[in-house]
């Protein structure tokens, strides 16, 4: 029997959506607060609830539509990085989308970004927690609005705001249908991933890989029924941002046990671990380690691995990267 992981292991988090990282107990406040009335999203203990994953994504939707201001994200962030620190989380990436705050018009996202930004200085001198944005595109809304998202994303890109991606659902449209608001993402120095293999198979990864030219891949997971695939992504040295309790709640797979995650990393693919909408999917990253720790053995040093290979494929500075990466590797 694998020993539990330690709880207060330096953690590195690339794929985190902020929404769907919301409390369920925040969005009912919220909901409260502004009288909209969203009750059939919860279950009878309070929690997100939802048939499959597009019902999720109605769910994740309707639950957004709480957030109707600058201060409502300011507050939302700071909830959010609390829930990361205390999972042992030093470094995070979340997906931002401008769809979410001001309907995608530039100036109200500028604002929107200022009370993000304020909150994650702010958890940083308290919590210690340091936290990078991804503007993100929604797939089905479709390449028109894709474009919009891209704009923002060129418009505000810094040492804050530093990659872009798209997210949604994987099966509206084509990645080539997407590949203006990549390029444009990509002429503005933004550093590019982009959800794919989850739902969509392996073909879907290698459509993501030739039209939209990403160096990180959301999920992924699905490669493994490719095995050149595989090879490619392993020499490639293109990373996966896996989440499996969220591949595991949504029926991609039936267990950790049956999760292609130990055996993308046999295959010498790297491998990072994040939460993607821990809420709506009952977990944590302790969880996740513990889970992964009794499906395949996996050590501390195996995590700490893990996260290391996390932070050398984070979108972030050079000196933040060094910094961090002594915390998880214990050189600090």
């Amino acid at each position: 029997m694998t020993d539990r992981i330690d709880p207060a292991l330096p953690k590195a988090e690339l794929h985190l959506h902020l929404e769907g990282a919301a409390p369920p107990a925040f969005i009912r406040a919220l909901a409260r607060e502004k009288s909209i009335d969203i009750h059939k999203i919860f279950d009878e203990s309070g929690g997100y609830a939802y048939r499959d994953f597009w019902h999720f994504l109605e769910v994740y939707e309707a639950a957004c539509t709480t957030l109707q201001g600058p201060e409502d994200l300011r507050r939302l962030t700071l909830a959010v990085l609390e829930d990361r620190a205390e999972d042992g989380v030093v470094y995070a990436e979340t997906f931002l989308s401008p769809d979410f705050c001001g309907g995608g018009d530039l100036a109200a996202w500028r604002e929107y970004l200022h009370a993000i930004r304020e909150a994650a200085e702010q958890a940083e001198r308290t919590m210690g927690i340091t936290l990078r944005g991804c503007i993100t595109a929604i797939r089905h809304f479709g390449p028109e609005k894709s474009r919009r998202t891209a704009l923002c994303a060129a418009e505000t890109v810094g040492d804050f705001i530093t990659g872009f991606g798209i997210a949604g659902d994987e099966k509206a449209g084509h990645p080539r249908d997407f590949t203006w608001a990549f390029d444009c993402a990509r002429e503005a120095g933004l550093r590019l991933t982009a959800h794919a293999g989850e739902w969509g198979g392996p073909e879907s990864v290698r459509a993501t890989l030739d039209h939209l030219k990403v160096e990180r891949i959301g999920h992924g997971v699905r490669a493994i029924e490719d095995l050149a695939l595989v090879e490619r992504l392993a020499e490639d040295r293109v990373v996966l941002e896996v989440c499996p309790g969220s591949n595991v709640a949504l029926g991609v797979y039936p267990s950790f046990a049956r999760h292609p995650v130990a055996r993308l990393r046999d295959r010498e693919v790297v491998v990072t671990l994040s939460t993607d909408d821990p809420p709506f999917f009952h977990t944590t990253l302790r969880r996740e380690y513990d889970a992964l720790a009794a499906a395949f053995g996996w050590t501390e040093d195996d995590f700490r691995a893990i996260n290391a290979d996390a932070m050398r494929a984070a979108f972030c500075d050079e000196a933040t990267r060094e910094r961090l990466l002594k915390t998880i590797e214990g050189r600090a």
